[in-house]
C-alpha cells in the first residue's frame, strides 16, 4: 500500500442548470516528486537526514488552478450529451491505454505505441521465466518414470529476517507445508533473532551464519536454496573494503586504509562463502523480496548518480533464479508516455468535460513508482499472497476504537461513514480509478448524502493521494458544484493513517474498473476489519469473494446495480443485518483467503526451477495440500503483545532503520564522494600534461645517457682488471645465485613436502570451495579452474588460492581447457593432470586425494585420523593397499526397506538406473569382448564398506597404475556416448547429465582396487580406527584378475599409443590420447634415435669449427 501514485483528475456535475468546471491541475513537472514523497513513512529521521544530504533544491513543484465556467439551460442538455459520449470514450482509453505487457531485462524496451492493443489491462508477465517452465514441463514427466531414491530433496533456508511478524508467518506457512510434501529443511539465518525455537519446530537445529562458520557451509548438497528478505543479502555475495573501493573505481590506498582486507559491515569474501562463486554460483536460487524499503530508495540512487549502488544491487539480484514477490505492483514499472491517441473533433469535445479528463488528449500519464523494475534482470516472478493487511488489521484493531476514531476525526457516532477506494497501483495521487468512481456513484451521492435522519448523515470518505497536497479542496470543490451538504465529502491521503480510516468506515466502496492480477490489498485490510465491501464484478474479484455472501458485487457497465446493491447494506441509516452477515463472511474469508494460493505456487515453482537427482525422492504433488491457512495459532501471542504495543506500521518502519539497504548506502555514498574528489584532482592534473617539445627533449636526453653508458661498459672490457680476492668472488656468486632463486622462491608448504612420503592432492572447482581446504605440508591443492572461468567473476576472484602452491590441473593437461569435457570428468580429470608426467610434481612413494566435498560432507580426515595414517604408511612394506574414509552409503537414506543396497544397486541409483548397463556395455568394448560375454565385474555383497568422492590414499605406482585402466574406460564409455546423440544416459537431471560420467567415476577405483587383488581398508576420518573391507581371503573365485593384470593393461595401453602414432584413430573424436602421456616402444626408439642424431650433428658441427679456426686462424670481432 501507498507504494505508487496518479494523476488527480475530479469533474463535477451538478443537477442543476448550470455545468461548472473547476479543475486543480496536480501534475508534477518534476517526475522525482512523487518518489521523494514515498520513498519510507514521512516520519522516517534516516530518509530525510540523508535527503536532504544530498539535496541542495527542493523537490516540489506545484502546479496552479485554472479554470472556466459555462451557464445557460440551453447549453445543459449539449453538455449532457456530450459529457456521456466523452465519458464513454474516456472509460475505452482506460480500460485500454494500459496495454504495455511489462517483460522482464531488456525485452521492455520498445515503444509504447508499438505495445498499445485495445482489449488489454495491467499486467506483469515474466516471459522468459514462463517459456523456461514451459519447456521443463516441471516433474509431471519424471513421475510417470520409474525411480528408486534414497533420500529425500534438501532445501536450505537463509533467513534474513528472525523476528516473529507476518512475513515470518507466510514463510513459516509455506516452509511447513513443503515439509509435508516431502521435502528436508535445513535452516540458516544471518543472525539470532526471536524466531529462534519457531524455525527448529520444523527444521531443527538453527545455524547462525556467522563470519567464521560462513566459508564452511557446502550449498551444493542441496537441491535448491531459498533466501528470505533484502537483510539476507549477505548470505549471496560479500564485499571487502578493497573490492567495494575497487567497484567504486577507486583505490583502497587513496582512501587512506593500508589495510585493504578490512570489511564493511558484511563478512570478508576472502572467505570466499558467498553463493555467487563456483562451485555454488550453479545451486538453484530462489529470492524472497517481501518490502518494499530498497524499491523507496532506488530514484534517489537514480537521481544522485548513485549507479554503482544500484549495479551493486543488480548484480546480487542477478543471481537469483528467481526473485519473488507477493504483490504485482513490486516488481512492475509504468513511467509517463506522452500520447496522442485523440483526434481534433475528440479533444475539443474533451475540453468541455475536461474535469474528468483533463489534456487527455496531449498526456495519459501513468505514474506508477519505478519500485524494483530497475533491478530485474529477467528473473522477476509473483506468488500472490500475503497475510500482513489481515495481521495489520488484527492488530490495529485490538488496540484502538471506533467510536474514539470518529470522534477523533469529527464524525458522529451515528454518521453512516462510506469510503471510497482505488487500484492499488494509483494509491498515490486522485487517478482515473477515482474521476470513474465519482461518475459512477454521482447518484448514489446525491440520493443519500442529502438524507437526514435524527442527526445522522452519510458520509463519503476518498482514501486516496497525499493528504497535504490540496486534495481534500479540489473533492470539496466538487461537493459543492453537486449541491452536498458541507462536510458531506472527505479526503484522507495515504500517507497518513490507513488503518484508521479503514476502521472508521461503515461500508468500502472499491471503485477501480481496472482488472487486476491481484486481488486488492485494501479490500483484504477492509474486510479484515469486519466491514462490508462493495466491489465491481472483475474477475479476480468474483475468483474468491460470493456475491451476497462475503461482500456485495456490482456490474461495472450497470450503475443500478451498485445502487441496488447498497440499498441492501443499508436500512434506516444503519447497516443492515444482511450487512453485518455480509461483513463477518468476508472477515472469516479474508484471514486464510490467499493462504492455499501461496502454499500452492511456491510448490509449483519448486518443481519449475529444482534440479531432482537420481537419488532424490520427487516432492508430493500439489494436489496432496488441503489445509490451505496461515499458521496463526504459533503466531497469536505475539500479535497480543503487538496489539498492547503499538501499530504494526509504525514498528515496521522503526524496524527498518538497521536494513542492510541503509548499510550499503552510507559506506558507497561515502566512496562516491571519494571518488568526485579524486576525480577533480584528477582534472587539475591533466591540465600539467606534458607537451610534445617535452616528450622530444626527453627522448634526446635518454638517447644520450645510453650512448655514454655503452661507451664505458666498452672502455671497462678493455681495461685490465684484478680477479679481487676469492672472498669477493664468493660473495658475488652466492649473491647472484640468491637472487636466481628469488624469483622461484617455493611455498613453505612444499619445502616442509620434501622428504616426507605422502601428499594428499585436494581437488577443488573453484574460489568458493577453498576454504573447504587444508593447509600445512601433508595437504596441496589441485584448481580444476582456469583464471577467468566464473561466471559472476568479482574484482577478487581467482582460480587458485593465493600464497599457495595449489597445482593448475587445467595447466598442465590441455584437454581440461575444453569445459564439456571437464565437466564431464570432474576429479578424475585432476588425477590425469597429475599422472600426466607425475615426476614432474610428485617423486613420492605414496599418493591422496581428497574431494573438497568431504569436508562439506564432514568426513574429511582430522588431525587424529592424519597421524594414524602416516604411521600406518612408514610401516607398510608389504604388499598393495588403498586406505580411504569416505564412504558410499554415508548419506543414504532407504525407507521402507530392510534390505541393504549393494554396490551396483547404488550405483543404479546414482546415476539414472542405469550404471550397469553403462558400465558393462564400456568394460565389453574397452576389452573388445563378444556380445554373449558377462561383460559387468561381481561386487560382493558382504557389508562391507566402499568408497566415494575420491578420497583415497595409494603407492605412487599404484595409482598410475588405476589411471591407465580409468583412461581407457573413460575413452570406452565416452565412444558410448558419443554413439548415443550425446544424450546421458546416466542421469535424469541437467546439472547430472552436464557432469555425466562423474558419478559413475567416483566408484569405478573401487572396481579396479577390488579385482585387482588390492587390499582395501576404511579409515574412520574422526578417530583413525582402521578395518579392512573385502578381505583378499574372501575374494576368490570372484575377482577377475585377467582383466585387471598390469602387463594385459600395459600392452593395451601400448597398442592404443601405436594407433595415436600413426594416426589411425578409431573415430573423429577419440578422447584417449588427450587424457595422458602416449607412450609404447616405437617412441621410446625414435626418441632414441633423435637424441643420437642431435648429439651426432652437435660434434659435426664442432669439428667443422675447429677446422675452419685452424685453416684461417682465430680473429677478433672489431669492437665499437
Amino acid at each position: 500500500m501507498g507504494r505508487n501514485s496518479s494523476p488527480d483528475v475530479i469533474s463535477p456535475v451538478e443537477e442543476s442548470g448550470d455545468l461548472g468546471f473547476r479543475v486543480r491541475s496536480l501534475f508534477k513537472r518534476n517526475s522525482h516528486t512523487d518518489n521523494q514523497r514515498n520513498l519510507g513513512e514521512e516520519g522516517d529521521e534516516r530518509d530525510r537526514r540523508s535527503d536532504r544530504q544530498w539535496r541542495g533544491r527542493s523537490l516540489h513543484n506545484r502546479g496552479g488552478r485554472k479554470g472556466f465556467q459555462l451557464k445557460g439551460t440551453s447549453l445543459f442538455y449539449g453538455a449532457v450529451f456530450f459529457a456521456v459520449v466523452v465519458f464513454a470514450v474516456a472509460s475505452i482509453l482506460l480500460q485500454n491505454s494500459m496495454t504495455m505487457i511489462f517483460r522482464p531485462g531488456g525485452e521492455r524496451g520498445r515503444s509504447l505505441r508499438d505495445e498499445l492493443k485495445f482489449g488489454s489491462s495491467l499486467k506483469f508477465i515474466p516471459a522468459r521465466l514462463l517459456d523456461r517452465f514451459t519447456k521443463q514441463h516441471g516433474l509431471d514427466r519424471l513421475r510417470t518414470e520409474a525411480r528408486i531414491a534414497i533420500r529425500a530433496p534438501r532445501l536450505a533456508i537463509i533467513l534474513g529476517n528472525m523476528k516473529k511478524d507476518p512475513f515470518s508467518l507466510m514463510l513459516f506457512t509455506v516452509m511447513k507445508n513443503l515439509q509435508g510434501l516431502g521435502y528436508v529443511l535445513k535452516f540458516y539465518a544471518i543472525e539470532d533473532g526471536q524466531a529462534h525455537s519457531l524455525w527448529e519446530q520444523i527444521g531443527g537445529q538453527l545455524s547462525i551464519l556467522s563470519p567464521e562458520r560462513l566459508g564452511h557451509v557446502d550449498w551444493s548438497i542441496f537441491e535448491g536454496v531459498i533466501v528470505d528478505s533484502l537483510e539476507a543479502k549477505e548470505g549471496i555475495s560479500s564485499m571487502t573494503y578493497k573490492e567495494v573501493a575497487s567497484f567504486c573505481g577507486i583505490r583502497g590506498i587513496e582512501l587512506g586504509r593500508e589495510d585493504d582486507s578490512d570489511p564493511l559491515s558484511y563478512p570478508s569474501a576472502s572467505s570466499a562463502w558467498d553463493l555467487m562463486q563456483e562451485p555454488f554460483c550453479s545451486v538453484p536460487l530462489i529470492w524472497i523480496i517481501q518490502e518494499d524499503i530498497l524499491a523507496k530508495r532506488l530514484p534517489v540512487y537514480e537521481e544522485m548518480g548513485w549507479e554503482n549502488i544500484v549495479s551493486n544491487w543488480r548484480k546480487d539480484f542477478s543471481r537469483a533464479d528467481v526473485v519473488v514477490f507477493p504483490d504485482f505492483s513490486l516488481p512492475v514499472n509504468v513511467p509517463s508516455y506522452n500520447l496522442t491517441l485523440i483526434t481534433n473533433t475528440c479533444y475539443w469535445l474533451l475540453s468541455l468535460y475536461e474535469a474528468f479528463l483533463y489534456r487527455f488528449s496531449i498526456n495519459i500519464l501513468l505514474p506508477c513508482q519505478m519500485l524494483y523494475t530497475v533491478l530485474d534482470t529477467g528473473n522477476f516472478f509473483v506468488i500472490p499472497g500475503s497475510p500482513v493487511d489481515v495481521w495489520a488489521a488484527e492488530i490495529y484493531s485490538k488496540s484502538h476504537s471506533k467510536y474514539q476514531l470518529r470522534k477523533d476525526n469529527g464524525f458522529h457516532n451515528d454518521d453512516l461513514v462510506v469510503l471510497v477506494v482505488g487500484s492499488s497501483f494509483f494509491y498515490n495521487e486522485l487517478s482515473w480509478d477515482y474521476a470513474v468512481a465519482m461518475h459512477a456513484i454521482g447518484p448514489l451521492l446525491i440520493k443519500f448524502t442529502r438524507r437526514k435522519e435524527d442527526g445522522a448523515s452519510f458520509k463519503f470518505v476518498f482514501l486516496c493521494g497525499n493528504s497535504t497536497e490540496g486534495y481534500n479542496d479540489a473533492l470539496q470543490e466538487v461537493a459543492s458544484r453537486l449541491g452536498l451538504p458541507h462536510g458531506s465529502i472527505r479526503h484522507y491521503g495515504m500517507n497518513g493513517d490507513v488503518n484508521s480510516v479503514l476502521l472508521m468506515a461503515d461500508v468500502v466502496l472499491y471503485g477501480s474498473f481496472q482488472e487486476e492480477q491481484g486481488f486488492p490489498p485494501l479490500l483484504i485490510r477492509s474486510m479484515s476489519f469486519g466491514i462490508p465491501v462493495l466491489a465491481p464484478d472483475l474477475p479476480i474479484i468474483r475468483k474468491y469473494v460470493v456475491d451476497g455472501v462475503h461482500g456485495i458485487l456490482f456490474q461495472t457497465n450497470n450503475t443500478d446495480t451498485l445502487m441496488r446493491g447498497f440499498s441492501l447494506l443499508i436500512s434506516d441509516m444503519k447497516l443492515s443485518k444482511f450487512a453485518h452477515l455480509v461483513a463477518s463472511s468476508g472477515r472469516l474469508l479474508a484471514k486464510n483467503m490467499l493462504a492455499l494460493k501461496c502454499i500452492a505456487g511456491y510448490a509449483k515453482l519448486l518443481e519449475n526451477v529444482l534440479h531432482f537427482p537420481s537419488d532424490a525422492l520427487l516432492p508430493g504433488p500439489i494436489s496432496q495440500l488441503q489445509q490451505g491457512v496461515w499458521e496463526w495459532n504459533l503466531f497469536n501471542n505475539e500479535m497480543e503483545q503487538r496489539g498492547s504495543d503499538k501499530d504494526f506500521d509504525q514498528m515496521s518502519s522503526s524496524m527498518r532503520k538497521s536494513s542492510v539497504v541503509y548499510a550499503l548506502e552510507e559506506d558507497l555514498a561515502s566512496l562516491n564522494n571519494t571518488r568526485s574528489i579524486l576525480e577533480n584532482e584528477t582534472d587539475i592534473l591533466m591540465q600539467e600534461y606534458p607537451t610534445q617539445l617535452d616528450w622530444d627533449v626527453l627522448r634526446e636526453l635518454e638517447t644520450s645517457e645510453d650512448f655514454e653508458r655503452r661507451e664505458m661498459e666498452e672502455l671497462e672490457d678493455r681495461m685490465e682488471r684484478t680477479s679481487g680476492s676469492w672472498d669477493e668472488i664468493y660473495r658475488n656468486a652466492r649473491k647472484a645465485e640468491k637472487l636466481k632463486l628469488e624469483a622461484n622462491e617455493r611455498d613453505e608448504g612444499e619445502l616442509e613436502r620434501i622428504g616426507q612420503l605422502l601428499c594428499i592432492y585436494e581437488i577443488y572447482s573453484g574460489v568458493g570451495a577453498s576454504t573447504f581446504l587444508h593447509h600445512g605440508s601433508l595437504y596441496r591443492g589441485l584448481s580444476l579452474v582456469s583464471f577467468l572461468d566464473s561466471e559472476f567473476l568479482d574484482i577478487s576472484t581467482r582460480a587458485r588460492r593465493s600464497r599457495s602452491d595449489d597445482v593448475d590441473a587445467v595447466g598442465r593437461l590441455p584437454l581440461l581447457n575444453d569445459t564439456y569435457y571437464r565437466d564431464l570428468l570432474c576429479e578424475l580429470g585432476g588425477m590425469f593432470s597429475i599422472a600426466n608426467r607425475v615426476d614432474t610434481i610428485h617423486k613420492i612413494p605414496w599418493i591422496g586425494f581428497q574431494s573438497w566435498r568431504a569436508a562439506g560432507s564432514k568426513v574429511a580426515l582430522s588431525i587424529e585420523a592424519e597421524n594414524v595414517l602416516e604411521k600406518m604408511i612408514q610401516s607398510e612394506t608389504k604388499g598393495d593397499v588403498i586406505y580411504y574414509w569416505a564412504r558410499l552409503d554415508m548419506h543414504s537414506e532407504v525407507t521402507g526397506s530392510n534390505d541393504v543396497p549393494t554396490f551396483w544397486s547404488l550405483c543404479d541409483i546414482f546415476n539414472g538406473g542405469n550404471c550397469r548397463t553403462a558400465f558393462e556395455d564400456a568394460f565389453r568394448r574397452m576389452y573388445a569382448l563378444p556380445p554373449h560375454a558377462e561383460a559387468l565385474p561381481p561386487m560382493p555383497e558382504d557389508g562391507g564398506h566402499w568408497s566415494t568422492l575420491h578420497s583415497w590414499v595409494m603407492p605412487t605406482p599404484s595409482f598410475l597404475e588405476f589411471v591407465m585402466f580409468s583412461r581407457m574406460f573413460v575413452d570406452s564409455l565416452d565412444s558410448l556416448n558419443n554413439n548415443s546423440s550425446n544424450t546421458c544416459l546416466l542421469g535424469s537431471s541437467e546439472p547430472e547429465k552436464k557432469h555425466c560420467y562423474c558419478r559413475m567415476l567416483e566408484l569405478l577405483v573401487n572396481v579396479w582396487a577390488y579385482h585387482s587383488a588390492r587390499r582395501m581398508v576404511y579409515m574412520d576420518p574422526l578417530y583413525g580406527s582402521l578395518k579392512e573391507q573385502h578381505p583378499l581371503e574372501q575374494r576368490k573365485g570372484f575377482m577377475w584378475a585377467k582383466y585387471f593384470n598390469f602387463t594385459l593393461l600395459k600392452s593395451m595401453d601400448e597398442d592404443l599409443a601405436e594407433a595415436t602414432d600413426d594416426n589411425d584413430y578409431p573415430s573423429q573424436r577419440w578422447l584417449w590420447p588427450l587424457t595422458g602421456e602416449v607412450h609404447w616402444q616405437g617412441i621410446y626408439d625414435r626418441e632414441k634415435e633423435e637424441r643420437y642424431r642431435q648429439k651426432m650433428e652437435k660434434k659435426r658441427k664442432t669439428r667443422e669449427k675447429l677446422l675452419e679456426r685452424q685453416k684461417h686462424g682465430y680473429k677478433q670481432n672489431p669492437l665499437g
